[in-house]
C-alpha cells in the first residue's frame, strides 16, 4: 500500500469540500483548526492507524472528552474526504450527564444582569444582540440574517449547514429592533454590523459580552453568546415540553443534540430529587 503523509493541498481541498457541503464559516475554522493540529502532532512523519490512535491518546491527556471527540469527529470528516477510511477511529464513550456545572449555566437573573451592565455601558447594540440572540435562540453565525427586512416582517428566514428555518421576532423585539434601525439609519441588510458595514464578527461579540461580567457579577466562564441560546432552549421546554419542537426551533438534525441544552444544574437536580420524598420521616 502506498504511503500516505499529510500535505497542505489535501487541507485546501478538504476546506474546499466542507463549503461544498454548505458547512457553516464557524465549523469550517474549527475543523480547519483540528486538523492542524493533527498535522502538528504528525510531524511530516507517514500516516499510519498506529500514528493516528497515539494522538488519540494525547487527545486524552491534553483535552476534556468532549473536546477531544470533537476534534476526532474533525479527523475523521477529514480521513474520510482522503479516501482513508481505514485510519477513522472511534470517539471517547461518554456517560450522558445528569447534570451540569453551576460554573457554566448562564441563569436568566444573570443574563438580566448583563443586560443593566450593557445598558448602563450604553451599549445599545451589544445589548440588542444578547436579547436578540436569546429571545430567538439564533446561533451567532445567524445574526447576519436578521436584517432591515425580516424585522419589518416579523420573522427571518435562517439558511444554516444546507437547510432552511424561520425564526420569529417576537413583537417585543421587532419593536426595539426597528427603533434602533431608525436611529442608526439602517436602510436595508443586516441590522447587526461594523463602522465599515460588515456583520459583526462572532469573535467581537464574545469579547464584548466578557467585559461586562465585573459589572454584571457574572462568572466569565457562563458568559459567551452560546449559553445564551441555551437559555432560550430551557425556557421555551419548561413552557412547551415539546423537545421535537424546540429541536426544529434550534436547527437540530438530531433531538439528541437538543436533549444536552435541557441538562439543569445540580442544584435543581438535587431539588428534584428531594420532592420525590422516598425517605421515611
Amino acid at each position: 500500500m502506498k504511503k500516505r503523509y499529510f500535505e497542505t493541498k489535501k487541507l485546501k481541498g478538504f476546506e474546499v469540500y466542507l463549503r461544498e457541503e454548505e458547512r457553516s464559516g464557524a465549523t469550517i475554522e474549527k475543523y480547519l483548526r483540528d486538523v492542524r493540529c493533527f498535522a502538528a502532532f504528525a510531524q511530516g512523519t507517514e500516516i499510519t492507524k498506529e500514528r493516528v490512535l497515539a494522538y488519540k491518546s494525547k487527545l486524552a491527556q491534553s483535552y476534556a472528552i468532549t473536546s477531544a471527540n470533537s476534534m476526532i469527529a474533525a479527523l475523521n470528516c477529514f480521513l474520510r474526504f482522503c479516501g482513508w477510511h481505514d485510519l477513522c477511529i472511534k470517539q471517547f464513550k461518554v456517560q450522558r450527564q445528569a447534570y451540569c456545572s453551576e460554573e457554566r449555566e448562564l441563569s436568566r437573573t444573570e443574563y438580566f444582569r448583563l443586560l443593566r451592565a450593557a445598558n448602563q455601558k450604553k451599549d445599545q447594540r451589544l445589548a440588542l444582540i444578547l436579547q436578540t440572540i436569546c429571545a430567538t435562540g439564533i446561533r451567532v453565525s445567524e445574526l447576519q440574517f436578521v436584517t432591515v427586512e425580516a424585522v419589518k416582517q416579523g420573522e427571518a428566514m435562517v439558511r444554516c449547514k444546507g437547510k432552511n428555518r424561520r425564526i420569529f421576532i417576537v413583537p417585543e423585539l421587532k419593536k426595539k429592533l426597528l427603533r434602533y434601525i431608525k436611529e442608526q439609519r439602517i436602510i436595508l441588510g443586516a441590522v447587526f454590523v461594523t463602522k465599515t458595514g460588515k456583520p459583526i464578527s462572532r469573535h467581537r461579540i464574545w469579547r464584548e459580552m466578557k467585559l461586562l461580567c465585573a459589572a454584571a457579577d457574572v462568572l466569565p466562564g457562563k458568559v459567551f453568546p452560546h449559553n445564551l441560546r441555551h437559555l432560550f432552549a430551557r425556557t421555551f421546554y419548561a413552557i412547551e415540553k415539546d423537545i421535537a419542537k424546540l429541536a426544529d426551533i434550534l436547527g437540530h438534525a438530531s433531538i439528541n443534540t437538543t436533549r444536552i441544552y435541557m441538562i439543569t444544574t445540580g442544584q435543581e437536580h438535587k431539588r428534584k430529587m428531594q420532592q420525590m420524598r422516598l425517605i421515611l420521616s
